[in-house]
């Protein structure tokens, strides 16, 4: 699915802010209203659009998770992505995403075509969980992040993760409304 226009604004259920409402936008404030309403998510620890930025061969490249769960001292805990196609097509660059983050890898990520959804553990990718009720609520969250670490990325490291997400987003780029809206 690409990213489409409906012709509407909305407010942004975490920002209050007034968007552009769109596919993809409206599955992120519907999954963003679950997080919250039904899995018990608190509000203050969600955040939408967070962008992963960085220079690839001296040229600037940005790419948003969709949703990041983080708790109370900023650290993040659950990436939460959408994909245009089935999640498991898109695990190895969800679990990608969820190391790259600005603030430090996240322990774990969610692929979700708003149909089916992932929950991998990033520092090696297994697959944890399938279905729509893969997504954890928040206590259960909060035990899932003791059990599986987060990925530590050296240098060198790093700049290979990097290098591999940005050629499983390539593709992307300009067609799908997965760059990050630029401040």
């Amino acid at each position: 699915m690409h990213e489409v226009s409906l012709g509407q604004t909305i407010n942004d259920y975490l920002t209050g802010e007034s968007l552009e409402m769109t596919t993809y936008e409206d599955l992120r404030q519907a999954l963003a209203r679950l997080l919250v309403e039904e899995k018990g998510y608190p509000h203050r620890n969600l955040y939408p659009k967070v962008p992963i930025t960085y220079d690839i061969d001296g040229k600037p490249f940005s790419r948003c998770v969709d949703l990041l769960a983080r708790n109370d001292q900023g650290t993040p805990l659950l990436a939460l992505l959408f994909c245009s196609g089935t999640p498991e097509t898109y695990t190895r660059e969800a679990v990608y995403a969820g190391r790259l983050l600005p603030e430090g890898p996240a322990p774990l990520v969610v692929v979700t075509d708003s149909k089916d959804a992932r929950l991998l553990r990033t520092l090696d990718g297994k697959e944890l969980a399938t279905g729509f009720t893969s997504i954890p609520s928040w206590e259960e969250l909060q035990h899932l992040i003791q059990d599986h670490p987060t990925p530590t990325l050296d240098p060198n490291r790093l700049v290979r993760e990097q290098r591999v997400f940005y050629m499983y987003s390539g593709f992307l780029e300009g067609c799908c409304g997965k760059t990050c809206p630029t401040s």
